[in-house]
C-alpha cells in the first residue's frame, strides 16, 4: 500500500511540473511580446523626447517633454535614405526633430521655414522666404551674448536656396537658437519626426509641474 502512495505522489509530481513550466512560457512570452510591442511603436510610430534648451521657447520650454509622430513622414528604411507609407512631406511650419548634421549622435528640434526649391534670407532679423516676410506667430527675440558678433548669420545672410530633399530651419526664439543660419541645412534622411504634443512639463528651477503645459498641442 506504501509504495501505491509514493507512486501517487510521484505521479502528481510529475503533471503538476509541465503546469509550472507554462506559467514561466506564458510570463515570458508576456514579455518578450510586450518589449517587441514597445520597440515598434518607437521606431515606427511615436518617440518621446525631453527639451534640453530654450532655442524654441516660448514654443517649448525647457524641461518640456514631447511625443514626436515619426509615421507622418514615412517610416524611414534603416540603411537607405528612403521612406514608406508617407502621409506628407514636412511643410512650412512644422516643428520638427531631427539628427544635428554636425553630429548625428544629438537630436535637435526646430521650426521648418524653408522647403525644397524655396528662397530664404535674413536680412536684420527678418526672414524672406521667396522674396516675402516670412510671419511666425511664435517667433520670439531674447538677445544674449551667446553668440560671436563676427557670426553675422544670426541677423543677416546671404539669398540662400534650399536644395532637393534638404529643409531650412530655425528656432523661435532666433538670438539663442544655432540653426540653419549656421549650419545650412537638414536632409530628409536626417528627420525623426514631427512634434505634436507636450504630454509632461518640469520647470527645474521652480520645482515643479508646469500643468497648463500637459497636453497642449504643438503648432
Amino acid at each position: 500500500m506504501e509504495d501505491y502512495k509514493n507512486m501517487s505522489s510521484e505521479a502528481a509530481n510529475v503533471q503538476r511540473e509541465p503546469k509550472k513550466k507554462h506559467i514561466v512560457r506564458e510570463y515570458a512570452e508576456s514579455i518578450i511580446i510586450a518589449v517587441i510591442l514597445a520597440l515598434v511603436i518607437r521606431t515606427f510610430v511615436v518617440q518621446a523626447f525631453k527639451i534640453p534648451s530654450g532655442s524654441m521657447e516660448d514654443t517649448l520650454a525647457i524641461g518640456d517633454h514631447i511625443l514626436v509622430s515619426k509615421f507622418i513622414y514615412g517610416t524611414k528604411i534603416p540603411f537607405t535614405t528612403s521612406r514608406l507609407l508617407k502621409i506628407r512631406d514636412p511643410r512650412r511650419g512644422d516643428v520638427i526633430v531631427f539628427e544635428y548634421p554636425e553630429d548625428p549622435s544629438k537630436d535637435f528640434i526646430k521650426r521648418v521655414i524653408g522647403t525644397p526649391g524655396d528662397t530664404v534670407q535674413v536680412i536684420n532679423k527678418k526672414v524672406y522666404v521667396n522674396g516675402k516676410v516670412y510671419e511666425n506667430p511664435h517667433e520670439v527675440h531674447k538677445e544674449n551674448d551667446i553668440i560671436p558678433k563676427e557670426q553675422n548669420p544670426r541677423d543677416n545672410t546671404d539669398l540662400i536656396t534650399v536644395p532637393a530633399s534638404s529643409y531650412f530651419v530655425m528656432g523661435d526664439n532666433r538670438d539663442r537658437s544655432y540653426d540653419s543660419r549656421f549650419w545650412k541645412f537638414v536632409r530628409n534622411d536626417q528627420i525623426k519626426g514631427l512634434a505634436f504634443i507636450k504630454y509632461w512639463s518640469w520647470d527645474k528651477e521652480k520645482f515643479g509641474v508646469r500643468w497648463k503645459n500637459i497636453g497642449k498641442l504643438i503648432d
